[in-house]
């Protein structure tokens, strides 16, 4: 798993303490030694901890203890410790506490549905769309994976998927056609072609796409596009998409989905992280 640039971490805790800490430096207990205890107030899969540590060390403490990422922890779990200054502590602390519960909440829905979908298929991928807050995909990609996920598409410049807004644009030229020229164009490439329907991706299916995306149908339908695509040679494979989460996964993956898309981690609530400070004292 990727760990996020130091140039991204930099960036956070200036957004919160762009000219220092004025309560801290008000109060005057900025050099005197302490320890700041970032814990888990229920089971949950962390993420995004490597961060949260570097935090710490980049406004000038030492990190004792670092669960790594994707870790299931139980409630009152120590996640992350540090130890150094009190102004260091304090300049750390809602940046280390906010990341770790908002990274903590998508590993943990992504880790749901991941579950959900694998007790009824074990060979079935779960996929996040890169419809994560705009700004922050770095900790978002890091956490779906934390949970088990894996990224759907990192962006446009990386992989071929035709929408209904792409054929708007080709003057009703058949689906089976854009297919070949995609592959001519770019053989190295899997075509991907979202569908609506099932009459859709039954004809996408036939023009030989790779991977037929369904958006918004029922596993019923799922189902019965799978039992037409099974007599084809190749079989493409099936992406079903749209409103997809850890209460459905697993009718999805019954269905005979392929692979499960969802944006669900996305928006997962944040789950709560303990944080408390202490002196230390010779």
């Amino acid at each position: 798993m990727f760990n996020v640039s130091d140039h991204e971490i930099r960036r956070w805790i200036a957004e919160d303490v762009p000219y220092g800490d004025l309560t801290t430096h008000t109060l005057g207990f900025g050099k005197l030694q302490g320890r700041i205890e970032f814990t888990a107030r229920q089971s949950m899969t962390v993420a995004c901890c490597e961060e949260a540590a570097r935090i710490m060390s980049m406004v000038g403490a030492s990190v004792t203890r670092c669960v790594d990422s994707g870790t299931v922890v139980t409630a009152s779990t120590q996640i992350v410790v540090a130890e150094g200054l009190a102004s260091a502590l304090h300049a750390g602390w809602k940046v280390g506490q906010t990341l770790l519960e908002i990274a903590g909440g998508i590993a943990t829905t992504a880790k749901s549905i991941v579950e959900a979908a694998r007790s009824v298929n074990p060979t079935v991928s779960v996929v996040c769309t890169r419809k994560c807050i705009p700004g922050a995909k770095a900790l978002s990609i890091k956490a779906i994976m934390a949970g088990g996920a894996v990224p759907h598409r990192l962006g446009l410049s990386e992989t071929v998927l035709v929408f209904s807004q792409h054929r708007a644009f080709l003057e009703n030229e058949p689906i089976a056609a854009i297919i070949r020229r995609l592959r001519q164009q770019i053989p190295e490439k899997k075509i991907v072609v979202e569908a609506d329907t099932v009459a859709e991706a039954i004809e996408i299916a036939h023009g030989e796409a790779d991977i037929i995306q369904v958006d918004k149908i029922s596993p019923v339908d799922v189902a019965a596009l799978r039992r037409h695509v099974d007599g084809l040679n190749p079989r493409p494979l099936i992406a079903a998409a749209g409103g997809i989460n850890a209460g459905n996964a697993g009718d999805y993956a019954r269905a005979g989905a392929d692979v499960i898309v969802t944006s669900a981690p996305y928006t997962a609530d944040p789950l709560d992280v303990k944080v408390a400070m202490t002196t230390i004292t010779d």
